[in-house]
């Protein structure tokens, strides 16, 4: 019984010396988690009004969360006694060891704010990086997705993208094709000239404003190369490319301009 006795009293002074400490931990738990959700409210409101997109707002305000819970969790374990500064101690190694396993995926992560910070491209743009051309389909924390014309999907890291030269064919709101017609040296370029030029304003997708272009490029051994340059709009670049290069043959066909094979000087007609 003694024994006993001793017990409950030791429980007794413990719960009343830890007892007080338990509510004020409990308290500043519940408190700082209120304050933590109201808190995140009010950031949530300018973050969305910077127009970052969904994708990094919501990857911030978790970031945010993070923190704040840390922060108040580490304030409550101080009324109970717990040394605070080993615990931090502790975190930040932890953190110092995430963020040399993470390097890469950081730059990743930091290049993508920075583009959904400065929009050097959006979603629907026509763009061409690292030697790749596609549709912008999505662009994530860490990753940018383009489609390609052949319905391929590319996941570019946005590190990469930051690293490298970007090409945004949807800036303008309009693309340049850039073609190359071969025409013998006897030919009259005036002529072939209009001819290019009515061809390509009777096709629907090429624009009209501005014109076609047509002008001499170089001079090859057999031909005048000449550069052929309609614009269309980015969304309509294979069709307007492929329309172009049939066009062209067909009128050359029934204008009977001739070409220069390589195989020697003789000129042959342009089949049907």
């Amino acid at each position: 019984m003694e024994n006993l006795d001793q017990l409950i009293n030791k429980i007794t002074e413990i719960a009343i010396d830890l007892g007080p400490k338990l509510v004020m931990a409990i308290a500043a738990l519940v408190i700082g988690f209120w304050l933590i959700k109201k808190a995140k409210k009010l950031i949530a409101y300018p973050i969305q009004k910077a127009k970052l997109g969904p994708g990094v707002s919501n990857f911030i305000l978790s970031i945010l969360d993070v923190v704040l819970k840390i922060a108040v969790i580490l304030f409550a374990a101080s009324f109970v006694g717990f040394e605070t500064s080993s615990l931090v101690a502790v975190i930040a190694a932890a953190s110092f060891a995430v963020g040399l396993a993470l390097q890469g995926s950081l730059s990743n992560f930091a290049a993508g704010i920075l583009v959904m910070v400065f929009k050097p491209y959006k979603t629907g743009d026509w763009i061409g990086v690292k030697e790749k051309f596609g549709k912008v389909e999505e662009i994530q924390i860490f990753n940018t997705i383009l489609t390609t014309p052949g319905h391929k999907t590319l996941i570019i890291p946005n590190g990469q993208i930051i690293d490298d030269v970007v090409t945004n064919f949807s800036e303008k709101g309009i693309i340049r094709l850039e073609l190359n017609v071969h025409i013998p040296y006897a030919a009259d370029f005036p002529s072939i000239k209009k001819l290019i030029i009515k061809t390509l304003n009777d096709l629907p997708l090429v624009l009209k404003d501005p014109q076609p272009e047509v002008g001499i490029e170089t001079f090859d051994s057999h031909n005048i190369v000449l550069a052929v340059r309609p614009y269309s709009l980015p969304d309509d670049y294979w069709d307007v490319l492929f329309a172009c290069n049939e066009a062209i043959k067909h009128a050359f066909h029934k204008a009977k301009v001739q070409v220069a094979y390589s195989e020697g000087v003789e000129l042959g007609e342009i089949g049907e």
